[in-house]
């Protein structure tokens, strides 16, 4: 069993704190031991700071995240070497009349680079991508389909790469 902690403090009262839904500020913090605190506050759309982490924008980075580290685990795990990886997920909300609401999909759009020398075509990948999916324990415990949509495989070719200059 695995426990994660983290504290959310409100910073956004100011000097009338919640006296009306237009007197108060949205933004808060996001601490954990150890880590840098993350800015956040709510989505534009709902009185929020567009300079700040949403909940939403973290969900849909969690599962990306998740699915990432997944894939790359199990691509080493075939013998995939992947030197790139690129992912711009977009997730949809719907927001009922009562202001409730809730994620209806998240796709995720990875874009990954492999060494040429690695035994991968766009199948193999999409199957490493399949089994990624069906580890990562964000997406396993949200109630709205996530869908991987892979871009084609690159290759990266020996003349793709750089020499980077070793200090002796």
């Amino acid at each position: 069993m695995h426990t994660y902690e983290a504290t959310v403090r409100w910073t956004g009262a100011g000097e009338h704190g919640t006296t009306s839904y237009t007197a108060y500020g949205r933004d808060h913090e996001i601490r954990a031991d150890g880590k840098p605190p993350l800015l956040g506050s709510s989505d534009a759309a709902f009185r929020g700071d567009p300079t700040r982490w949403s909940p939403e924008e973290l969900l849909v980075a969690a599962l990306a995240q998740c699915h990432m580290l997944w894939f790359l685990h199990l691509a080493s795990r075939a013998g995939v070497v992947v030197t790139g990886y690129v992912d711009e997920p977009f997730g949809t909300m719907r927001v009922e009349a009562a202001g409730a609401g809730q994620f209806t999909t998240v796709v995720l759009r990875p874009r990954v680079t492999v060494r040429a020398t690695s035994p991968v075509d766009d199948e193999t990948l999409a199957a490493v991508h399949r089994s990624a999916g069906e580890h990562c324990f964000i997406k396993r415990s949200v109630n709205f389909p996530v869908r991987t949509e892979p871009g084609p495989v690159v290759v990266e070719r020996p003349d793709d790469l750089v020499a980077t200059p070793v200090e002796v």
